[in-house]
Formats: structure tokens, C-alpha cells, sequence
């Protein structure tokens, strides 16, 4: 059995407004082991960033985190001291934000980028790490590394920058790697490069990742797992191919029903959409946060909602047994 490298059990962040806390994460529990990819997916809002930066410990100074659980390959991310978590991420946990663009400083080189993390966490000798940073960048695709290495963000194209994410990344060979919508902004023909290097990466490598996207297509072609995220809360998890084959959560069924089919869905004609709007995750909320937008909502739908489970790990929380 694959090693566990990341557990999470009741993940919760509130931050502080004027009108009251409000729950931008609301008990969250899943788990990645060793080589394996879980999505975390959803419209906008819905919680997958702040969950990111939840576990990285990279949380705005209003925000709260709490959990029953949060272990990274064993270790207590909970009670570890910020020492051992500033020694763990950008080392054995790494995240590629999500936009390049401003998550690299304009002010220093790409090399300059790519060497810190590597010398600080490894005690290398510059050398050794512009090395490193060369063979990550050729690893990645990225032609003529050497000469890259003296480049600034703003010279390089979104695809190019996208890929010294990456590599930044990677230089200390992380255990977890946290993908916030690696594509974004970027055109379909980059988009699918970047989702195969990732894969190739990670199947080379033997990381495990949490790759957060509010697109299905890419979904269906890269993850293990999926997890669907409405109002910061997990409403459904299980398997790619069972999720895709028997959505259980009506949300799931809508944001499915609005992707085109080739063959089936007809040129002009109309997608399917969600009613309503988001509801405030400010204040007390109870019950399904979706019933005001479900057509299947009944009165029970305003109390505790279940949290059903099929022998392959597929878990719901409704009180349908399939959505219709």
C-alpha cells in the first residue's frame, strides 16, 4: 500500500471581517498518498486556495486555522514550531502559485529565484545550485537553461514562466507538490504541455499532488481523485471514473451538465447552468449550503446532512442516493 503523505481531517479557516467570521473552509478531510493526484475542484470562492495555503501554513494574518488532523509524511503540521515549517515548505513541500507572473519578483533574475530555496534548505555552494536549477529548467523544457538563468520574469513568455514555477518547485525535490490552477491564463496548446509535464513529473518522481481547478476537462485527464468543493466545503469525493460515471451531489451533476460533449451537445444550442448564487459564508450557516439552488431540496435539507460512502471510497453529502 502507497505511503500516506498528506492527511487532512476537519480542515476548517475562518477569517475576520466586520460582520463576523466568516467560513471560507468548513471541516474538510482527505487524504494523498505517494505518486497519487487528487483535484480539488469548484466554482470561484468555493475554498480550494485557502485550503492551499492552509496547509502550506500561508495564510493571510486575519485567518484561523484549525483541524482534528493535518500531518504531512507523519508529522503533526498542527503543532510543528514556524522553524520546522519554514525548513519543510519550499523543501519536501512545495506549491506553484497561481499566476507566475506575480508570484516571481520582477526584481531578480530567474537564477537568483530558483537558487535560493535550493541553498537554503541543502547548505549548497552557489555552483551547485545553478547546476540544479539548469537541469531542472532543461527537465521542464525550457531551451538554452544556461542562458536563462540571467533572465528577468518580464522577458519570458506566460508558458515559460509558468514551467520556472514548476522547476522552482521541484528544486529540492519535494514529497507534496501543490499545483493552485497551474494553466491558468495560459492558451489550450500550453495548457496541455504544462498538465503532461506535471504528470511526467510526478510519475518520474513519485509525488504526490493536490492540483486545484475549477476546469473538469483537465480533471478528467490527470487526476486519481476528486474532490468537489461548494461554499468551503467538500460536498463530494471518490475515484476520477466513478465521480464522472455517477456524480451523487447535484452540484457535481451541474457543473458536469455545463461542459460541452463532443457528438452530443449541439453547435449553438444552450449549456446547462446552475441557478441562484453562492450563499454568505458569514455568520452561522446549517444544513446543505446548496439546497437554495438544488431542485431536489426538501425541508430535511436545512438540518445535519449525511455523509454517504460506497465500497470504492466514493462519499457524498446529500440526502439523495444518486442525483437525478
Amino acid at each position: 500500500m502507497s505511503e500516506t503523505i498528506l492527511d487532512v481531517d476537519g480542515l476548517s479557516v475562518d477569517i475576520a471581517t466586520p460582520r463576523g467570521a466568516l467560513h471560507a473552509v468548513r471541516d474538510i478531510s482527505f487524504s494523498v498518498k505517494r505518486g497519487e493526484t487528487l483535484c480539488l475542484v469548484g466554482e470561484s470562492g468555493c475554498g480550494k486556495s485557502m485550503t492551499s495555503l492552509a496547509i502550506m501554513d500561508l495564510l493571510p494574518k486575519a485567518a484561523t486555522r484549525t483541524a482534528r488532523r493535518l500531518t504531512f509524511a507523519d508529522e503533526d503540521l498542527g503543532k510543528a514550531s514556524r522553524k520546522r515549517v519554514n525548513a519543510l515548505r519550499g523543501d519536501r513541500m512545495a506549491m506553484i502559485f497561481q499566476e507566475p507572473m506575480t508570484a516571481l519578483n520582477p526584481a531578480y533574475t530567474i537564477g537568483n529565484q530558483l537558487v535560493e530555496a535550493y541553498r537554503q534548505h541543502r547548505n549548497a555552494s552557489e555552483a551547485e545550485a545553478r547546476e540544479q536549477a539548469v537541469h531542472l529548467l532543461d527537465k521542464v523544457g525550457i531551451a538554452s537553461a544556461a542562458q536563462r538563468l540571467g533572465q528577468y520574469p518580464h522577458q519570458l513568455s506566460g508558458g515559460l514562466r509558468q514551467r520556472v514555477m514548476i522547476a522552482m518547485a521541484l528544486m529540492c525535490g519535494p514529497d507534496l507538490l501543490i499545483a493552485d490552477e497551474p494553466t491558468t491564463a495560459l492558451d489550450v496548446t500550453i495548457q496541455a504541455q504544462i498538465l503532461r509535464l506535471l504528470a511526467d513529473l510526478q510519475r518520474e518522481l513519485g509525488i504526490a499532488m493536490v492540483l486545484i481547478t475549477h476546469d473538469l476537462g483537465i480533471v478528467a485527464r490527470i487526476a486519481d481523485r476528486v474532490a468537489v468543493m461548494y461554499a468551503g466545503q467538500i460536498v463530494e469525493e471518490g475515484p476520477t471514473a466513478s465521480l464522472f460515471a455517477n456524480p451523487r451531489h447535484p452540484y457535481t451533476q451541474g457543473l458536469i451538465d455545463c461542459i460541452p460533449v463532443p457528438g452530443r451537445t449541439v453547435p449553438g444550442g444552450r449549456l446547462g447552468t446552475i441557478p441562484g448564487v453562492v450563499p454568505s459564508l458569514v455568520g452561522e450557516i446549517r444544513g446543505c449550503s446548496f439546497r437554495d439552488r438544488c431542485s431536489h431540496a426538501r425541508d430535511i435539507c436545512a438540518a445535519t446532512v449525511p455523509l454517504k460512502e460506497t465500497a470504492d471510497g466514493h462519499q457524498w453529502r446529500c440526502i439523495l442516493e444518486n442525483a437525478v
